[in-house]
C-alpha cells in the first residue's frame, strides 16, 4: 500500500493496523450520540441517524479486511484552550483530506472515519438534500458505535498524549 513515511508526511502522529474484526464496537457509544451531547445528532450526514443503524455501521466496517487506526496530537496552551482544540480539530480534518487523497491513489475502495461530525460546509444539507461532497464525507467514529479509547488500545496507540495536548483519532478501512 504505502509506507509509514507517507503517513507521517501527511501529519499522522502514530498508527496501527488491525483486522476489522478487532474494531471495538460498543452500542453504549451510539447511545451517547443519541443523547446529543455534541449537538450534532440529526444535523449532519456524518453522524447518526444519517450514517445508518448500529447494525448497518458495523456491517459496513466489517465488510473490509483491515483497519488503519491513526491519530494526531496537537499542542494546547493549557487544558482549557478551547481555541487550540478547535484549531487542532480543523487541522485533523485537513489531515483526513490528505489521507483520503493518498488512499485514493492506492486503494480501489475504502471507508474513512474521522472524529466528531463534518465541518466541510458552513451549513449541512441534512436531511433536506443530499450531501454536497459524499465522497469526502468522513463519518464519525463514535457515530458508528466505535469505542475510541478501546480501539486505540487494540491498535497499540496511546489515547492520552500528555498535558496540554488534544488527540484526534480516525480509521481507514480497506481490503487488500
Amino acid at each position: 500500500m504505502w509506507g509509514a513515511d507517507a503517513l507521517k508526511n501527511i501529519g499522522i502522529h502514530s498508527f496501527g493496523i488491525l483486522p476489522s474484526s478487532r474494531i471495538a464496537f460498543d452500542p453504549e457509544v451510539r447511545k451517547i450520540c443519541e443523547g446529543n451531547l455534541c449537538r450534532l445528532y440529526g444535523k449532519t450526514w456524518a453522524c447518526p441517524p444519517a450514517v445508518g443503524t448500529d447494525a448497518q455501521c458495523r456491517a459496513r466496517c466489517l465488510s473490509y479486511e483491515k483497519a488503519l487506526v491513526f491519530h494526531a496530537v496537537y499542542s494546547l496552551e493549557d487544558p482549557f484552550d478551547y481555541e487550540g482544540m478547535q484549531r487542532g480539530h480543523r487541522e485533523f480534518k485537513a489531515l483526513c483530506d490528505r489521507l483520503y487523497f493518498l488512499a485514493k491513489k492506492h486503494l480501489p475502495e475504502f471507508l474513512l472515519l474521522s472524529n466528531e461530525g463534518c465541518n466541510r460546509c458552513q451549513t449541512c444539507t441534512y436531511p433536506k438534500s443530499p450531501c454536497r461532497y459524499p465522497e469526502m464525507l468522513f463519518p464519525s467514529l463514535e457515530g458508528y458505535g466505535i469505542y475510541v479509547s478501546e480501539l486505540a488500545a487494540r491498535a497499540s496507540l496511546s489515547y492520552n498524549n500528555g498535558p496540554n495536548t488534544v488527540t484526534y483519532f480516525g480509521m481507514l478501512l480497506y481490503s487488500e
